[in-house]
Parts: C-alpha cells; sequence; structure tokens
C-alpha cells in the first residue's frame, strides 16, 4: 500500500510538471517504447514542424530524422548480420533496403499515428512521407533519451520486430531493381523511355515504355517520372515472370 501511495504521488507531481500536451505526449510515447520517457523536449522537438518562424532557436523533427535515420541503420545492419551468417553483401544490402526504405518506414509511422503527435501547425502541404520522417525522429529521441542498447532493444521488441523484418524477405521494393538484376544477369538490355503527356483531366502525367532489347513490352503513366518508371517495370516484370520466371532466377542469383 505504502508503494502504491508513493507512486501516486509521484505521478501526481509529475502531471503538474508537465502541461497538458506535455502530459499527453509522454504518456503516449511511453504506450510505444514501453517505458517512461526521461526528456520530453526530445519528443516534442521530434514532433514539431518547420515552420517560418523568425525566431532562430524555433526547433523541428530534421535533426532528430537525420539522427534516427543513422541509429536506426545500424541496429538494422547489426541485427542482419547476426540473423544471417551465411548471407553475403549484396543480400544484407537488399535487406536492409526493404526495411528502412521509405514506403515501409511511412507505413510504420502510419501504423503508430505518429502524425497524431504534431506539436504544431503548418500551412503547407504535408509531406507524403512524414510519418516515416516522424519514424526516424522519434528513433532518434529515443536513442538521446535512453541510450543506444535500450533504443535497439525497443526498436527489435516493440517497433519493428523480427517476425516483421521476416516478413520482408520475399517483398519486392523495386521492380526496377529487380529487373536490371535479372536483365544484367540474362545478359539482355532494359531500357526505359519517358515522355510527357496530357491526360483528359488536363493534368501532366509521364508515360514510361519499358524496352527488353528491341522490344517493346510494357507502359504505364503516372505523376512522376520516377513513379511511371517503376509502375512500368512493375507491368514488365509480371510479363517475363510468366515467361521466364524472374523471381526464382534472382533468388538464385542471391
Amino acid at each position: 500500500m505504502e508503494l502504491q501511495k508513493y507512486f501516486s504521488k509521484f505521478l501526481a507531481k509529475r502531471r503538474k510538471a508537465l502541461s497538458e500536451k506535455d502530459y499527453f505526449l509522454s504518456n503516449e510515447i511511453s504506450k510505444i517504447i514501453g517505458c517512461s520517457v526521461q526528456n520530453i523536449d526530445l519528443y516534442r522537438e521530434a514532433f514539431s514542424l518547420k515552420t517560418h518562424s523568425k525566431n532562430k532557436d524555433a526547433t523541428n523533427y530534421e535533426r532528430l530524422e537525420f539522427l534516427g535515420d543513422s541509429v536506426l541503420g545500424a541496429i538494422i545492419s547489426c541485427h542482419l548480420f547476426s540473423t544471417y551468417p551465411q548471407a553475403n553483401e549484396g543480400y544484407l544490402t537488399q535487406m536492409k533496403s526493404k526495411i528502412v526504405n521509405r514506403k515501409n518506414l511511412n507505413k510504420l509511422g502510419t501504423e503508430l499515428k505518429l502524425t497524431d503527435f504534431l506539436q504544431n501547425e503548418s500551412n503547407t502541404t504535408l509531406s507524403e512521407n512524414l510519418a516515416g520522417n516522424l519514424f526516424e525522429a522519434l528513433i532518434g529521441a529515443i536513442y538521446l533519451d535512453l541510450d543506444y542498447e535500450m533504443c535497439k532493444n525497443i526498436v527489435l521488441e516493440r517497433l519493428l520486430t523480427p517476425s516483421e523484418i521476416n516478413k520482408l524477405e520475399n517483398k519486392i521494393v523495386s521492380y526496377k531493381g529487380l529487373l536490371l538484376e535479372w536483365s544484367q544477369k540474362k545478359k539482355h538490355v532494359i531500357r526505359y523511355e519517358t515522355v510527357e503527356e496530357m491526360q483528359p483531366n488536363k493534368h501532366l502525367a509521364f508515360r514510361t515504355h519499358v524496352w527488353l532489347d528491341d522490344e517493346k513490352i510494357a507502359n504505364a503513366a503516372e505523376s512522376s517520372k520516377k513513379k511511371a518508371e517503376e509502375k512500368a517495370a512493375q507491368r514488365a516484370f509480371y510479363i517475363l515472370n510468366k515467361k521466364q520466371s524472374i523471381l526464382e532466377s534472382s533468388k538464385d542469383h542471391s
């Protein structure tokens, strides 16, 4: 009973020390990471957007995102190195890319609803990669708040578990990259030809045609050249995979 009273008083004091907004943030982050937040300032910074304020001391998530990117990369690299002792450098690099690529980080950040913790509003349109950027900023904040070992445990036990990493083993991150690898192995030439075109809705789009040697095998249109190339590569992959089983030959190559 005495211990329970002590903790009740401790939590009451903590609530008074923190503003209502900070207490909410501290409480929600603690639920995510499974332990208490020590320095709320770090997490406030991790969820602050860049503003046009003249205040030179105003902080935003970008510095912590930079740090979190490196810390996460180190954690994942060490985990893969010990988990796949027989894998070559190419395979390890490919696996790391699948885990820390922007699309996967955006998914993780969205699942954790990290944009709900934003500390300020922005007049500009939010980036489609914001959830992933905030995920990296959170990693940076955890590292500075707790230490590397604790951060590693939180990442691998709560945020990006080995079972989730295993699911990514057979996931294709880039069809364009997969086609390049296959074409080099099979001595084919893959090239992309992209043109601008006006859509019926008057919006400019990019259409990419994929050539295999001298044969045009697939095409796709998207809002950017990069997206159009990847979408066209995906369609080309499905067409070629039916004939030659690209995926199996790429696995053999790993």
